[in-house]
């Protein structure tokens, strides 16, 4: 019977793919050091988030419009004009949608810090540019987590502990890592899972840049079902006091 099943031809098709993208843009030396001071100035004394594990993160501590800075709208541009080629390759009609820089924030991580699971309900897309890193890890990989994992088909085989699943599979991988280098800019959906390994590296700064983005209808038309109207077309409601 093992013969006669060698013999055959199964294919296997790898369906609704999770499409994350990565660039390596060139950023000029003088430039990210003067980024590196500026990120630096405004974290001023606080080194955490506010557990002493925590990587410190921007958007808490007031630093969340950090592409209205001068020395980060130039980068800021340059991921928008990505994340647009992002949404067009991924099959959107480019001509159908608006697209908004909701906000923008620094990650720093000292020796020994992470950043915990999560994932971003507020947004769309989400990107992230680090400007530290030496391709290796040490500092902290991105990691991205699936949401579910169909193909280990009893719940919670994937995980190990001496289930049948071969470690790293392709098709029952429930992570993917990405190391971080200066200029690295990685995009993916806002809901996808993720979370920063470990700072291992007792001499390094990890350094990233997050951003937020959200999908609405062009302001000029009418939106789509599920698709939100553009934020010109919004109308505040004023709370009545009693």
């Amino acid at each position: 019977m093992l013969e006669i099943c060698r013999s055959l031809v199964v294919e296997l098709h790898a369906l609704f793919p999770t499409v994350v993208a990565t660039e390596r843009m060139a950023i000029d030396p003088l430039t990210l050091a003067g980024q590196m001071q500026t990120l630096l100035n405004l974290r001023g004394e606080a080194i955490s988030n506010p557990d002493e594990g925590c990587a410190w993160t921007g958007d808490l501590h007031g630093i969340w419009q950090l592409h209205q800075h001068p020395d980060f709208q130039p980068l800021a541009d340059e991921v928008m004009a990505r994340v647009w080629m992002y949404l067009e390759r991924t099959g959107f009609d480019l001509d159908q949608i608006a697209l908004h820089l909701q906000r923008c924030w620094p990650v720093l991580s000292t020796t020994g810090q992470v950043v915990g699971r999560h994932h971003h309900p507020n947004a769309h897309v989400s990107a992230v540019v680090y400007l530290s890193g030496d391709g290796q890890g040490q500092e902290g990989a991105l990691c991205l987590h699936a949401r579910h994992q169909l193909n280990e088909l009893v719940p919670g085989l994937a995980v190990g502990h001496g289930g049948p699943i071969r470690d790293h599979h392709p098709h029952n991988q429930g992570l993917w890592t990405v190391n971080p280098e200066p200029g690295l800019l990685v995009i993916f959906p806002s809901r996808l899972d993720h979370s920063v390994g470990q700072n291992n590296d007792e001499e390094s700064l990890r350094v990233s840049i997050s951003f937020d983005f959200v999908l609405t209808a062009q302001a000029a038309s009418a939106p789509a079902e599920f698709l939100a109207p553009h934020p010109h077309q919004w109308q505040g409601c004023e709370r009545q006091l009693s």
